[in-house]
């Protein structure tokens, strides 16, 4: 039975994912990787293979959609099936690379509290009544991450390869997911990618942001199933 990994989103962690993996390690072997110890795409990607099994169904949700197509580009072969959430293939744009420069300046300084709360999490989710909630789970993360944790993820989100030719090469089994409300990685920005991958779904998620996974949880691990049983 082939495992399924999954990568978290920036400044999160296993959580992000609870609710899939406690449907899915029913049925498959699950394991979540931290996107900590690089700064750079790469380096995580190539720290992920070293501990991944030979061979995994790969899942990733924002930064960690952006780590799995670095996956996909190293060890293609190592990849049996892949999903992409609210994530984002194209290298980054000049101006969100220069908002990331305060960013980092402020949790280099202690701020990364107010960082996240003022700039980054209000710009996550829909609005819905476990909005609080989630927020606080966010913040949990986040907290429980670091300030260095946020640096390195942030210069290597900036410095990030564009990995269209990656998708546009693989033919497994994928899954393309999105947040209906998802303002960070929008509609069309999955629209590209399931018209790269040459064996792919597209999943629009109604009443959710940049989370499904937790904003969504039943109709994400739905089409998450649907995607593993393929």
């Amino acid at each position: 039975m082939t495992p399924v990994v999954f990568l978290p989103g920036m400044m999160c962690d296993a959580r992000l994912f609870t609710p899939q993996i406690n449907a899915i390690s029913g049925h498959f072997p699950v394991m979540c990787h931290p996107l900590v110890g690089h700064d750079t795409i790469q380096g995580l990607a190539t720290q992920i293979l070293k501990n991944s099994p030979q061979h995994f169904s790969l899942a990733g949700l924002s930064m960690g959609g952006i780590v799995a197509m670095e996956i996909l580009r190293q060890a293609p072969d190592r990849v049996t099936r892949l999903a992409l959430m609210d994530t984002n293939p194209l290298a980054e744009k000049e101006d969100i690379k220069a908002k990331r420069i305060p960013q980092i300046m402020a949790a280099k300084k202690g701020d990364l509290r107010r960082v996240m709360r003022d700039e980054m999490k209000p710009n996550y989710l829909a609005d819905g009544p476990n909005l609080g909630a989630i927020l606080d789970l966010c913040m949990a993360m986040a907290t429980d991450l670091g300030p260095q944790v946020f640096v390195d993820q942030s210069n290597a989100l900036a410095a990030r390869p564009d990995q269209t030719q990656t998708l546009a090469a693989f033919s497994g089994p994928s899954l393309v997911l999105c947040g209906a409300q998802d303002t960070l990685c929008p509609p069309a920005r999955h629209d590209l990618m399931h018209n790269l991958l040459p064996n792919s779904t597209l999943e629009i998620i109604s009443e959710a942001g940049h989370l499904p996974t937790l904003e969504q949880p039943k109709p994400t691990t739905a089409a998450l199933l649907r995607w593993l049983e393929t």
